[in-house]
């Protein structure tokens, strides 16, 4: 059926896939500008290494197949492009001139493509998929024709090189073009080395037949030739640091660490490898003989030497897993129970009931008297319990590690047991002034505690018990110790020791407040008990008294000061409100004094005589009252209430929810005033008659305004009135002052209730799980690691470990200052100590092979110094005096000393007496092993392909290693004249 044949028309006018991968390619260089003349300075020595790299990339595909193009370059100044343009016309590329140039050989970090051809910049294109590869033949042929179009499309005089074969075997070829040149990148890689190749007359001949040079005396090759020789044998050093040993934490002792510092080290050596780089950096053919019989090539000879160490991979620190170790409790759930076991408080009969309901008991009306049925005992015996349940050997720290930890933290508790129970009442160790260094105030950017206070301790003995005794089983069972002594303390009015006094610092982390919090508390009611016990006088918590109005007081009226101590007595601990129970007669004598305030401020001195003036500090200066005209007396009133950062963030939300209403900021304003209104009632105590003016006067002066007039007689008078603000009507001091009864500090209301808070916070501290335990204390560790890092560092003196630390420092401020830093963050930080540490191992393994403190020459001590410090911040050192100098004669005595491990010793010796220099060579020779790695560049400027072709640069590389074999050949020639 020919009629249904259907006609395929083929227009050969629409671009196919290989031509838009030409196009594509050609717009990536366009993009980039690379397009035209290449200009630049000649290379100067060692830019390669001192030099900025960068790269840019970008992504194009043949078909479906993805490559991605990248730009490889050395950043360099902008050239004054005046004085080339006359060159340019006949100037080779700027590649081909780098072929040539001897000052960048085998730079220590490079791209191999620099290594290899010792170029400044080029292009690669390579399949994007790490997986993918360009195997068969005919494709690299197709990319390299594609490169090869693009090029001289676009003029651009960049080498463009195509990655083929597996990415592993890092394979390329390329092309670079120039006016009227081409230069080809070609490349061989081997697993087995032909033997001819193995040595330098066999490389030269190669070179030869490949550049195919047609004229008979041969243009000079010029070599460049490195032998790199491992030494990974420290057989004659045994590596400095012991592990801890675990069983001596008991004598204060870890393993020769103080208890309660950091640990710090490697536990093995943190450098793996020695390579010795031994170069002849420019030799002419025919100097050096280099065969398979022969070799001319002794490290010892060579002009330069240069050496780089191989760095463990992550080698085992201690203050590195320390971290580690404790950052992982902060992911654990389990709360401190859990671990511990419930099974520790569950026991047959009626005695669980007496730990389990404690708190219930206490407030049950209870036919025993109360004391007897404190909290402590029931704790007391709960901890009998545990102990007599679980057995010595089944809890998780042994008795001696606890007491040598709980002694360290409570250094109080040891005079305790010498000079029997007073004395541990009154030392509150570590209360002593602070440090003023920078070191000492790193808390308050890390948000952790100061260095010498019971938190950090607590801190390091968690995290030290965290990774030698029991892990998280050991945290939370000191941590349940802790909290006993915790609450034993508050019981029994001892003060916790290692916090400063005073209301807790928001500059330190929330667990320190809470340990301040309760210090607080315990000084209150520790102040409260010694008034109980009968040292009476006008002396308000946390105040301090006046002695002589007391006395003045108890002349007056005996029965007055009975009554002052049975208020002390009314003080019941668990009460918010405490009063007086004043008899009737006092109550009428009361309100008469109210009513007396009211209306009779205006009439004068009219007020009832019989009211005595209560809760006086002293007078103030030269102040008198305005009506009465007697001195005005400075009251003494209630301490405002300390706070933690959480309490306050709790009292603004709810200041926060009350609202804008009218209603909402007026009781806003009645929260806000307690403390005025305590101050109002204590002024109005201590000064009978007075009025809200003399109150202004004292509390707020500027809000008392006063001026000169002149009166009716025309005498200057000074009359005062209060300010604007406190006359607007209802405003909050008025109504204060109008509902505040004379009520001296010791009768009022506590504006804090040291009960309830201490309870709370006993109580917070009793439910944190280990997790939160270590999320509250990580910043302390991370400040002491910071701390042990400085420390360490001062040691080395290593510049770069300062710059490090610095930044780890303010890395950290940034982090922990918020309260939920992220794990990530964490874990960055950590992993920057943990470097830091590295370091400073690496240097301390470099500095004993060195042997640079056993260096008795000054000088030379400093160069040794100097050269360790060079090989832990660069990637390759030259030695100084190459195997002659100072550095070089050590690594030379390494290298013979770990061949006389592996070699027979007395052949050596006799070779080494022996005076024929023949001998004494092939002796040095076997002073080192044979080379691990050879490296030869051959370079030559040669007419190619015709005799009458322009002399181009020709250049080959070869490496040879254990593994494998590589040339990388360079050959340029004439598309002019050929």
């Amino acid at each position: 059926q020919p009629e249904s044949e259907v006609f395929e028309i083929t227009d050969f006018t629409t671009a196919s896939e290989w031509e838009r991968f030409i196009s594509k390619v050609e717009e990536v260089l366009n993009d980039w500008k690379l397009i035209g003349v290449s200009s630049g300075k000649p290379l100067e020595k060692g830019v390669y290494t001192t030099g900025t790299w960068e790269e840019k990339s970008d992504e194009i595909s043949f078909a479906d197949f993805k490559f991605s193009v990248t730009h490889h370059y050395l950043v360099q100044e902008p050239s004054d492009k005046d004085g080339k343009e006359e060159l340019a016309e006949d100037a080779l590329p700027l590649p081909m001139q780098d072929l040539l140039c001897m000052n960048n050989d085998f730079p220590p970090r490079a791209h191999c493509l620099v290594r290899w051809y010792g170029l400044r910049e080029f292009v690669v294109i390579a399949p994007a998929a790490n997986n993918e590869a360009v195997v068969s033949e005919s494709k690299c042929n197709l990319l390299l024709s594609s490169v090869s179009i693009a090029l001289g499309n676009t003029g651009c005089q960049v080498p463009l090189f195509v990655q083929i074969h597996q990415k592993w075997r890092r394979m390329y070829v390329g092309e670079c073009q120039g006016p009227g040149v081409r230069t080809d990148f070609e490349m061989v890689h081997l697993r087995k080395v032909p033997s001819q190749y193995t040595h330098l007359s066999g490389l030269l001949e190669i070179f030869k037949t490949k550049i195919g040079c047609p004229l008979t005396p041969l243009p000079p090759v010029s070599m460049a030739i490195r032998l790199t020789y491992v030494l990974q044998d420290w057989q004659q050093y045994f590596w400095p640091q012991q592990p801890p040993d675990i069983d001596a934490l008991v004598g204060g002792e870890v393993g020769g660490l103080e208890f309660g510092k950091l640990p710090f080290g490697a536990c093995e050596d943190p450098i793996s490898e020695l390579h010795l780089a031994t170069t002849w950096p420019h030799l002419a053919e025919g100097i050096i003989v280099d065969n398979d019989v022969y070799s001319d090539l002794d490290p010892m000879q060579a002009p330069q030497w240069s050496v780089r160490v191989r760095k463990a991979d992550n080698p085992q620190c201690l203050l590195g897993d320390f971290l580690t170790e404790f950052f992982k409790l902060c992911r654990r759930k389990e709360s401190t129970d859990e671990i511990l076991g419930r099974s520790a408080f569950e026991e047959e009969g009626k005695e669980v009931a007496d730990i389990t309901h404690a708190l219930s008991k206490l407030t049950e009306p209870a036919p025993v008297p109360i004391h007897k049925l404190s909290v402590t005992n029931m704790v007391h015996s709960a901890k009998k319990k545990i102990r007599k349940h679980r057995g010595v050997d089944e809890s998780p720290l042994n008795n001696d590690v606890l007491n040598t930890i709980l002694l360290f933290l409570f250094p109080d508790a040891a005079d305790k047991l010498a000079d029997g129970f007073e004395s541990r009442a009154n030392t509150s160790g570590g209360n002593n002034p602070p440090p003023e260094n920078e070191d000492y105030n790193l808390f308050s950017q890390f948000k952790s505690a100061p260095s010498d206070s019971l938190t950090y301790k607590l801190a390091l003995c968690l995290c030290m018990i965290n990774f030698y005794h029991g892990g998280v089983k050991g945290v939370a069972h000191l941590w349940q110790e802790f909290v006993l002594e915790m609450r034993y303390r508050w019981e029994n009015n001892y003060l916790i020791p290692g916090l400063a006094n005073g209301s807790p610092d928001l500059r330190c982390c929330l667990l320190h407040q809470k340990l301040q919090m309760l210090n607080c508390c315990i000084e209150r009611k520790k102040a409260r008990d010694e008034g109980k016990r009968g040292s009476v006088s006008d002396r308000s918590p946390g105040a301090s008294g006046d002695g002589a109005k007391g006395a003045e007081h108890s002349g007056e009226n005996p029965d007055k000061e009975k009554e002052f101590g049975k208020s002390w007595e009314s003080w019941s601990d668990s009460e918010d409100e405490f009063f007086e129970c004043l008899s009737d007669t006092e109550d009428l004598k009361g309100n008469g004094q109210e009513n007396g305030k009211k209306g009779g401020a205006k009439e004068g001195n009219k007020e009832p005589v019989n009211l005595k003036p209560e809760g006086r500090l002293h007078p103030h200066g030269k102040l008198m009252l305005l009506h009465p005209g007697e001195p005005l007396y400075v009251p003494i009133t209630q301490e405002p209430a300390p706070m933690t950062e959480d309490l306050l963030e709790e009292q603004s939300e709810v200041l926060a929810k009350l609202g804008t209403s009218a209603e909402g900021a007026h009781l806003r304003a009645r929260m806000q005033s307690a403390c005025l209104l305590s101050d109002m009632e204590s002024f109005k105590a201590a000064n009978p008659g007075c009025c809200l003016e003399d109150f202004v006067r004292w509390y707020s002066p500027r809000d008392y305004i006063e001026e000169e007039v002149v009166d009716e007689k025309g005498n200057k008078v000074i009359k005062g009135e209060l300010s604007a603000r406190m006359k607007i009507p209802s405003n909050m001091w008025v109504e204060a002052w109008e509902t505040a009864k004379p009520i001296p500090a010791r009768r009022q209301k506590r504006l804090f209730d040291d009960t309830r808070e201490a309870e709370k916070v006993l109580h917070y501290l009793a439910v944190q799980k280990p997790a939160d335990l270590a999320r509250h204390l990580l910043p302390c560790i991370i400040h002491a690691a910071v701390l042990k890092v400085k420390d360490e560092e001062a040691l080395e003196d290593i510049s770069s470990v300062r710059k490090i630390i610095k930044q780890i420092i303010s890395h950290s401020s940034k982090v922990l200052r918020f309260p939920n830093p992220e794990d990530k963050k964490l874990e960055e930080i950590i992993a920057q100590i943990m470097s830091v540490e590295a370091i400073i191992a690496r240097a301390r393994s470099l500095k004993a092979k060195f042997g640079v403190e056993k260096c008795e020459n000054e000088e030379e001590k400093e160069d040794l110094q100097r050269f360790v410090n060079c090989l832990l911040e660069q990637p390759e050192v030259s030695v100084v005096g190459a195997g002659r100098g100072p550095a070089g004669s050590i690594i030379h005595k390494l290298f013979v000393n770990a061949q006389r491990v592996s070699a027979v010793p007395p052949l050596e010796e006799e070779l080494r007496r022996s005076g024929c220099a023949e001998e004494r060579r092939q002796g040095v020779q076997s002073e080192f092993p044979p080379p691990t790695g050879r490296e030869v560049i051959l370079r030559s400027a040669v007419p190619r392909p015709a005799p009458y072709s322009k002399a181009l640069p020709q250049r080959m590389y070869s490496v040879l290693t254990r593994e494998d074999f590589r040339l990388a050949g360079a050959f340029s020639a004439d598309t002019t004249f050929f």
